[in-house]
């Protein structure tokens, strides 16, 4: 008779029947094990939560009165003969790939990654495997990054012809991880750097926990307009075409994104600039990754799955798609 899975994919989630726990689970269970804390892949209703170190606080931010457990990087976590450890996901701070082991079967739950080294978060580390479950948010091969060097470099140089001109920058990304990398990335002799409320709450969490970030301060209502010329703001996207922009008129604003290499993005988001940069794996990485783990069979989720899994089928994987409530890197709202 042949064994079961070791994972399956049910209407709740990733589910590993041996252990009876849930990765990244959608709906309410008894036991999650959690890749980070973006919250299409940690929610709210769970009674237990296990994660890395360094994602707890987020983590435990968003979701509040939470049972959490921890484990760091690569640390042996055995649940029933199960043997689960948590390993670098370079997506963002406290991200991780979740290895299963059982009997002799290695199967790898990516979560959202990146092969790129953001300077924030921990590299990713590819883990070999028999079976990969990937992400493909842009698995098409139109979707190849730059470096971030080069991506900065444009950022600071609009920043810096802004303030020559003397309008305010707006730059939006998700609270959590983009917007840290973009505040990392900047370029603090051209003028100060302020943040909606959102990222400096996920900026104090990060701090706390002892992540180095450039300085930075709060918008709050009592700044006068005086007070942001030359600078630069850090907000989330659904910021755009609020009333809460009005206090730092004239201002041009921009998008980071990987979403911005799409022509017409930039419009449908209202912004005036968009920078090509994602916490999220381009086509070259996603393929360098699949290869890495040198897995068998490839289940590819949220993302363009019915391209990259005729691909990976042409490549001689057996590749098949797992649908998920994962959404990847959204065009409009923060995660």
């Amino acid at each position: 008779m042949p064994r079961s899975p070791l994972l399956e994919f049910t209407d709740r989630g990733i589910y590993c029947p041996a252990a009876d726990v849930y990765i990244d689970p959608w709906r309410p269970v008894e036991r999650a094990l959690i890749t980070h804390g973006h919250s299409d892949h940690s929610r709210w209703g769970h009674k237990y939560y296990l994660c890395t170190e360094e994602a707890e606080p987020v983590i435990r931010h968003r979701l509040r009165d939470i049972r959490t457990e921890t484990v760091t990087y690569g640390e042996p976590r055995t649940i029933r003969g199960v043997q689960f450890s948590f390993h670098p996901a370079g997506h963002i701070p406290g991200s991780a790939q979740i290895r299963v082991e059982y009997q002799g079967e290695v199967w790898v739950v990516s979560g959202d990654y990146k092969l790129e080294d953001d300077g924030l978060s921990t590299p990713f580390e590819p883990v070999r495997c028999h079976r990969f479950i990937t992400e493909c948010t842009f698995g098409l091969p139109v979707y190849k990054w730059k470096p971030q060097e080069e991506v900065f470099a444009a950022i600071n140089g609009w920043w810096r012809k802004n303030a020559a001109d003397g309008k305010v920058s707006v730059l939006t990304g998700y609270a959590l991880g983009k917007a840290q990398r973009l505040i990392q990335g900047l370029d603090t002799g051209i003028g100060p750097i302020f943040t909606h409320g959102a990222v400096e709450n996920t900026n104090q969490v990060l701090r706390g926990q002892g992540i180095r970030l450039a300085d930075t301060t709060r918008v709050t209502r009592e700044r006068k307009k005086a007070d942001f010329k030359g600078g630069i703001v850090i907000a989330p996207p659904s910021a755009l075409g609020s009333s809460w922009m009005r206090k730092f008129a004239p201002y041009s604003t921009a998008m980071a994104s990987g979403w911005m290499s799409l022509r017409g993005a930039r419009r449908r988001r209202a912004a005036d600039r968009g920078f090509v940069l994602s916490d999220h794996a381009d086509w070259d990485g996603l393929n360098q990754a699949v290869a890495a783990t040198g897995a068998e069979r490839i289940f590819v989720t949220h993302g363009y799955t019915d391209i990259f899994r005729r691909w990976l089928l042409e490549q001689g994987y057996d590749a098949r798609i797992v649908r998920t409530e994962y959404q990847g890197e959204l065009t409009g709202e923060e995660e």
